[in-house]
């Protein structure tokens, strides 16, 4: 039960940015997927009223409908609710005709204009109040009367979807990587992971490495994992991967890690250096059941070269494990 691991996955955030520049915004979410739909439930497209959009709903097959229907959301202030498939008027010329259904729901944020039905943006603040302190969180609302309502998860959660006329989305934190090691391979595997939509924290006591030049705009914390992890957390959505290749450096982020729920834990180094690695760990009484979680050398074996192709080989491992971990 989470969120699809997408570029995408800052729609809330966007949205309340374009709002404070003083545009009107819709945001359109898939609801419900039957078949061969492009795009899984709860991903986000957000419109303005100029019909600028980001993030994607369908990967291009019908966002110029919803695009036109948003617009027509924000002059009325009524959320709508799409279907586009086969067996809809609009099938062949949406592109769902290879046999793909889906439903889009359009909200306009803000009481809007008239009926005045729109998402709240105190509500929307809320929401990104709680993802940004990676706190689980709920939204759910029904799609005859438009009533809306946040909530904490419960302990049997039903997965994302319409429910009874009730659409429900669990929210989950963001995916977060740290990284251990502002190395060169960290310089392109942290690009990447942002683009995947993972939200970032590097650590490397040396400040010569762990530079705003040479990683702009990252959160960097310029100490040692045993320092830092205690104070940031450590949960379900987190992955730690270590490329200092100094085990003062490595070896606490992966011990931090082994006490955690850290999704995947990785570390960067030869086969020979792995076995030094759980050599030293097991020394220090960590177990089987704990060295069995390092990714050692990380990544998948695609034979990479160089440091682009390792961070190419790092972040479809990481990709891999976390749709494992999610099904």
């Amino acid at each position: 039960m989470t969120n699809p691991l997408s570029s995408f996955d800052r729609i809330p955030e966007l949205a309340l940015d374009w709002i404070a520049q003083g545009r009107q915004v819709a945001i359109a979410t898939v609801v419900s997927t039957w078949g061969s739909a492009p795009r899984p439930t709860g991903s986000q497209m957000l419109i303005a009223e100029s019909g600028q959009i980001e993030g994607s709903v369908s990967g291009g097959c019908v966002e110029g409908a919803v695009v036109m229907e948003a617009q027509e959301a924000l002059r009325t202030g009524l959320p709508v609710l799409l279907e586009f498939g086969v067996s809809g008027e609009d099938a062949f010329s949406a592109g769902l005709a290879c046999g793909g259904e889906i439903k889009v729901l359009v909200e306009p944020v803000g009481e809007g204009i008239g009926a005045g039905h729109g998402l709240p943006i105190a509500m929307l603040e809320e929401l990104v109040a709680a993802r940004s302190t990676r706190t689980r969180i709920v939204y759910q609302v029904t799609l005859d009367g438009w009533t809306r309502s946040l909530r904490s998860p419960w302990d049997t959660e039903v997965e994302i979807g319409i429910h009874d006329g009730l659409y429900i989305h669990p929210h989950e934190p963001p995916l977060r990587l740290v990284v251990a090691g502002a190395v060169h391979v960290a310089q392109a595997l942290i690009p990447m992971a942002e683009i995947v939509g993972f939200d970032i924290v590097l650590i490397d006591p040396r400040g010569a490495f762990a530079t705003q030049d040479r990683f702009p705009g990252v959160t960097i914390y310029e100490d040692y994992p045993d320092d830092v992890l205690p104070q940031i957390g450590i949960d379900h959505r987190t992955a730690i991967v270590t490329l200092a290749h100094d085990p003062k450096i490595d070896d606490p982020a992966l011990e931090a890690g082994f006490t955690s729920d850290a999704f995947y834990i990785g570390a960067l180094g030869s086969r020979r250096t792995q076995g030094q690695r759980l050599d030293r760990l097991s020394a220090r009484g960590y177990g089987p059941e704990d060295l069995r979680r390092i990714h050692g050398p990380v990544g998948l074996d695609i034979g990479a070269l160089g440091p682009a192709e390792i961070a190419v080989s790092i972040m479809a491992e990481l990709v891999a494990r976390h749709r494992r971990a999610s099904h």
